[in-house]
């Protein structure tokens, strides 16, 4: 195996568990510590995970680690398609209604599935109230959706607009459903994102909403970032792509948040 081949499968496996070892890796591989710490080294140089003592995490296990809205688009695909359809299965097609879609990479699948969106009646309108750039974008000249984007500032990383206007205007509206995105979901902390800002305006949407479906990928259960914005009674549902461990599926039964595992 060339050494190019055995980093990309090492960079997989830390994104996917979190954390390996040095002995794990070179276990696995069949080769060298010394070989397996030279792999670390080149990957950590290419943003692919973070060296630690005696291995490596995964870049986003850090609370204020936050991947660009490009690089989390391309991760995970399969996963986000399948919460996307899920997540339009709960939008009702019989009468007009009005979601929240919040800035992410999940809820820009959902928002490609509803440019395409039809209602039962002839006539009838979906709103979509979003505060993300590309979610504007992708909904513009969707004939059967109305569209109302937040005003505020725009965070540069994300494309998300922030900002105390954003969160006033949220307060004055009562939509039906809130579709959030996360970068953690946690059984004592809750549910987090590692920007105040962002923060502040998911915050807004939860409390804004009559209902709140978390679209969060499994990747982000069982972790903290640095910000809460809601506790775990705050969800209704959470839409996920596999089942949460068992300290995890404890604390939202207690909760109330029905779990939709797609």
């Amino acid at each position: 195996m060339f050494a190019e081949e055995r980093q990309a499968l090492i960079a997989d496996r830390v994104a996917t568990s979190g954390r390996e070892t040095v002995a794990q890796l070179a276990a696995h591989f069949a080769v060298t510590p010394e070989t397996v710490r030279r792999d670390l080294d080149a990957l950590e140089a290419a943003r692919q995970l973070r060296r630690v003592h005696g291995g490596a995490v995964a870049i986003d296990r850090f609370s204020l680690a936050e991947a660009s809205i490009g690089e989390r688009q391309a991760r995970r695909q399969d996963e986000k398609n399948r919460i996307a359809r899920a997540a339009l299965r709960m939008i009702p097609s019989s009468s007009t209604g009005s979601i929240i879609l919040d800035s992410g990479s999940t809820t820009e699948r959902l928002a490609d599935l509803l440019a395409g969106w039809a209602p039962a009646t002839p006539g009838d309108q979906l709103l979509v109230i979003t505060n993300a750039v590309p979610i504007a974008a992708k909904l513009a000249t969707a004939p059967d959706v109305q569209l109302h984007v937040l005003g505020g500032r725009v965070r540069g990383l994300t494309s998300a607009i922030v900002g105390p206007s954003t969160a006033a205007q949220l307060d004055a509206l009562r939509p039906d459903i809130a579709f959030i995105g996360a970068n953690g979901i946690h059984p004592r902390f809750g549910v987090s994102t590692p920007d105040a800002a962002e923060a502040a305006a998911k915050s807004a949407m939860v409390h804004a909403a009559r209902r709140v479906v978390a679209l969060v990928d499994s990747t982000k259960l069982g972790r903290e970032t640095l910000v809460r914005f809601a506790a775990l009674t705050d969800i209704d549902a959470l839409i996920t792509d596999a089942e949460p461990a068992a300290e995890l599926a404890d604390a939202l039964a207690n909760a109330g948040v029905e779990v939709v595992v797609v």
